[in-house]
């Protein structure tokens, strides 16, 4: 489990590529270098809590829609997260439900190391595959 940023997949954006054993592991890592490159993440508390529930017919669209609400929490409440305890499964008509809570705090640029500020996830080369291992995601973000 992990992630990793891309240098070389393109110049005026931010590209990652994360890993999981599992969708769930692939989740965090994803929203873990996400929030990384807003803020340094070693410095956020817990002490704010949301629920977050998302459902999409395909994981690639679901990771997707899981990325954008980090994103909006960050644009409209200030918050960002440094743990996410997260579940996904699939239900009868196929569609797969995330469901969970995210752990962090209000920004606040006298206590935290302000990073890039990313305004939203794009689809620019953006997917997930399989691998041996799990799971791999390339995600470009927009800042």
């Amino acid at each position: 489990m992990g992630y990793r940023f891309l240098e070389d997949i393109i110049t005026a954006d931010v590209a990652f590529e994360a890993t999981g054993e599992t969708p769930e592991e692939l989740f965090t890592s994803a929203a873990k270098a996400l929030e990384e490159t807003q803020v340094n993440t070693k410095q956020l508390a817990n002490s704010e809590q949301r629920a977050v529930n998302l459902e999409n017919e395909t994981l690639d669209k679901l990771l997707f829609d899981f990325l954008d609400e980090l994103i909006y929490y960050k644009d409209t409440e200030g918050l960002a997260f440094g743990k996410c305890e997260i579940k996904i499964q699939r239900d009868e008509n196929k569609k797969y439900k995330l469901a969970g809570t995210l752990l962090g705090e209000k920004l606040d640029p006298n206590r935290h190391e302000l990073r890039t500020d990313v305004k939203a996830v794009t689809k620019h080369q953006f997917g997930i595959q399989k691998t041996k291992e799990g799971y791999k995601a390339t995600v470009v973000l927009d800042i």
